[in-house]
C-alpha cells in the first residue's frame, strides 16, 4: 500500500507540474497584453516608416510627389501600376492611423499571416508578410498612436 500511495502521490505531483507549465505556456501565447509601452510603439514606427515603407502607398501624395505628412497614413490612391494587368490590383491604399478599419487581433493577423481579417488573400500590390507576433503587435502600438482622420 505504501508503495502505491508513493506512485499516486509523484503521479499527482507529476500531473500538477504540467497543468503548471501548460498554463504558463497559455497565458504567455493568449495573455491580454498591457497597454503599449514608449519601446513598443518606438519599434512599430521603424518597422512601419524605415522597413516595410508602409507610408508609400498609405499616404497621399502632394503635387510635386512629396508625401504629405499632415495626412501621414490616412489612406491614398495607389500611384503605382503593373506594367501587365494584374488582377484584383488595388487602387486605393487603406487609411492605417489610428487603426480604424481592424481590430488589434485582425491587424495582426494581417501582419503575422499575411491574410485579411477574414482570411481572404490581400489585394496586389500589398505586400505579404509572415511577421513575429511581438513586432505585429509594435506595428499595431505605432498605428493605433497616430490620429485618424478627423470627422
Amino acid at each position: 500500500m505504501r508503495v502505491l500511495s508513493k506512485v499516486v502521490l509523484v503521479a499527482t505531483g507529476l500531473g500538477i507540474a504540467l497543468i503548471a507549465i501548460s498554463t504558463n505556456a497559455f497565458q504567455r501565447r493568449f495573455a491580454i497584453p498591457g497597454p503599449a509601452t514608449k519601446a513598443e510603439v518606438e519599434r512599430g514606427r521603424y518597422l512601419v516608416e524605415e522597413v516595410a515603407k508602409c507610408p508609400e502607398c498609405h499616404t497621399p501624395r502632394k503635387p510635386n510627389g512629396e508625401l504629405d505628412s499632415t495626412a501621414w497614413l490616412r489612406g491614398a490612391p495607389i500611384w503605382i501600376k503593373p506594367v501587365a494587368a494584374i488582377p484584383n490590383w488595388a487602387d486605393h491604399a487603406p487609411a492605417l492611423a489610428g487603426l480604424p478599419s481592424l481590430t488589434d487581433a485582425q491587424a495582426e493577423k494581417v501582419l503575422e499571416d499575411g491574410t485579411g481579417p477574414n482570411g481572404q488573400e490581400l489585394r496586389p500590390p500589398m505586400q505579404i508578410y509572415h511577421m513575429a507576433p511581438a513586432d505585429a503587435r509594435a506595428i499595431v502600438a505605432y498605428l493605433k498612436s497616430l490620429p485618424g482622420e478627423v470627422h
